[in-house]
This record gives C-alpha cells, structure tokens and sequence, in this order.
C-alpha cells in the first residue's frame, strides 16, 4: 500500500535559494544568519562590551579546526543551554545569539535571573557543519569529519554521547543519523561534555535548541524508561509550553523523547540528566513542517521571542529548586 502524502514545499530549490537571496539583500543588517567569522567576531565584541556580564572562552576545536566559543553569562549556579548541533537548523543559532544579545538589560525578568544565576551559551555547536550549509549543501546535518574506511563524511553529534549510544542508531558512516565510531569520537561532543563534566558542580539545568516540530523534550529518548523525577518535568514542560503559546498561540507538544515523537539514542539531553543534571531539555522549534529547516526570515524573531518566554519559566523554576 502506497501512504498519502502531501506536498509542503512545491520547489524546495526554490525555497532554499529564496534564502540565499534574503542573506545577499540584508548581508549587513541581519544578524541572525551570520557566517562562522561573524559569529566569532560577534562573541568577542559582546563580551568586549559587556566585561562586568559576559565571558569568551574557547572549550575546544571542531574537527576542521574551528574554535568552539562560549558565552558565560553573569558566576553562580548556572543553565547550559547549546544551539547548533544539526547544520541545517539555522533557527536554532539564531535563538542563542539572539538570547544574549537582546535579553540582559532589556528584558527585566532577564537581568533579575541573572543577579542569581548564570547563563553558558554555546552559540554553535556543529560550526563546520553550519558553514557548509552556507558554502555546498543547505539541507546537510551532520558534523564535517572523516570516517575511516568510508567515502561518507560526519557524524550526528546529537547520536554521539555515551547515553544508550549505538542502540537503534545507524552505524552506517553515510546515514544521516550515524552515532559515531565510540561516543564523543567526534571533537565537537568532546568539548562540549568535557566542559559539563568538569562545571557539573554548578549546572543545575541543560537547555539544547533544535529545529523543527514545536516540541519540548526530556529524557529518556534511549529507553522507554521514565526518569525518576517525571511528574516534575511534565508539569514544567507543561507551563513552559504554555507560556510560549501565550505569545503567538505556537502550540507545543511536550514529554519524554521516546514516547513523544520516536526513541534515539546517544542525545545531548539524555546524557546531561545521566550526569546528575535534573532539569534537561530539549526544544524543537518552529514550524510543524509546512518550511521545516527553511523557516522563512519573518519568522525568526517571533520565533525566538516565543522561545525566550519559556527559557524564562524554566529558568526560574530552576532558581526556585536548586538541588
């Protein structure tokens, strides 16, 4: 039997090209689709300008050898929250670098959060992987790295972590959703779990931002097992989505990863709660599918006002409950 299907996008060329040209008309103005050396100089100049609030520091290297920068924001219990880790998710970095740059001193729920509890943003994690979506493949997903004994390049660094690795992944190097020769074999989760490992003391949340589906996430997404603390994060899931909805009536689905859309293993969000972490999430943002990754440069900003009010809830309850 062959499934109904519905056409979303009528000339997906068309679609990513039309992006392009947006990029090329507002080259100096749109800060949201930056490629890697702005995004760099970017995250110096915040910190330049903002040195009593905000950080650089350089938790690693990708495999093309690109710097891994991140933002620490205000030196107490902190949230980690990442954006990046699928190329092709550019809404995704958009809402990191948004977040820092118009939120302390603007939004006052903000500044008051940040009186009491710091903030590190990784702006990109995937940043080769990002750059190639600018330079060769708009849709790409993956990491840039070689495989050995393969002509395929990259590896999903959302299947790489040493949660459930490998169970129900590909490990095929030219899958899209291939987990990795071991977990963290790629430089980019390396870095990025080395940091947590070594911070765990004062993260007490773990935000990661992906695109699309309109979802809220938490673990597991590796077992249909429940995490001990449940009901907690479905009742804060719950106010979170609705405080997002509040905005522009963007209706998220939210619970644990396995139940909610499909099970994957080796996730950032599943290895964060397995190192103590409680509060571990992961949002999937705009759309449902009618753009997908291609989110129409209008969409952008009320995507991640939407966003924000929910990163807000979350943070203040995290506040609230320190552990």
């Amino acid at each position: 039997m062959v499934p109904s299907c519905r056409v979303l996008i009528d000339n997906l060329q068309a679609a990513m090209d039309a992006q392009f040209d947006s990029k090329v008309r507002t080259a100096n103005i749109n800060r949201f689709n930056l490629f890697i050396k702005q995004i760099a100089a970017w995250t110096a100049d915040i910190a330049a300008q903002n040195p009593d609030l905000v950080s650089r520091s350089v938790i690693g290297n990708t495999y093309e050898g690109r710097p891994m920068y991140l933002l620490k924001v205000s030196n107490k219990k902190a949230i980690f929250m990442d954006c990046g880790f699928h190329a092709r998710e550019w809404i995704s970095p958009a809402f990191c670098q948004w977040f820092v740059k118009e939120t302390y001193g603007k939004d006052t729920t903000i500044t008051t959060l940040l009186d009491k509890l710091d903030f590190y943003v990784l702006p990109v994690v995937n940043i080769d992987g990002y750059v190639y979506t600018w330079t060769n493949d708009r849709m790409w997903r993956k990491t840039r790295s070689k495989n050995a004994g393969s002509i395929c390049y990259g590896t999903d660094p959302n299947r790489n972590f040493d949660a459930g690795w490998s169970l129900g992944a590909s490990k095929s190097p030219c899958a899209s959703t291939y987990c990795g020769s071991a977990p963290e074999s790629e430089k980019e989760t390396k870095a990025l779990a080395d940091f947590i490992r070594e911070n765990l003391s004062t993260i007490k949340a773990y935000l990661t931002i992906h695109s699309y589906s309109q979802l809220l996430l938490f673990p597991y997404s590796y077992t249909y097992s429940l995490p001990s603390n449940y009901k907690e994060l479905v009742s804060l899931s719950s106010a979170a989505s609705t405080q997002l909805a509040s905005l522009y009536n963007t209706k998220y689905t939210y619970g644990p990863g396995a139940e909610t859309i499909y099970p994957a293993a080796g996730g950032s969000d599943d290895w964060a709660y397995d190192q103590g972490i409680k509060y571990s999430f992961t949002f999937e943002l705009r759309d449902t599918g009618r753009y997908g990754f291609l989110l129409p440069e209008s969409q952008i900003k009320p995507t991640c006002e939407e966003t924000l009010l929910a990163v807000k809830y979350i943070a203040n309850y995290v506040l609230e409950h320190l552990y």
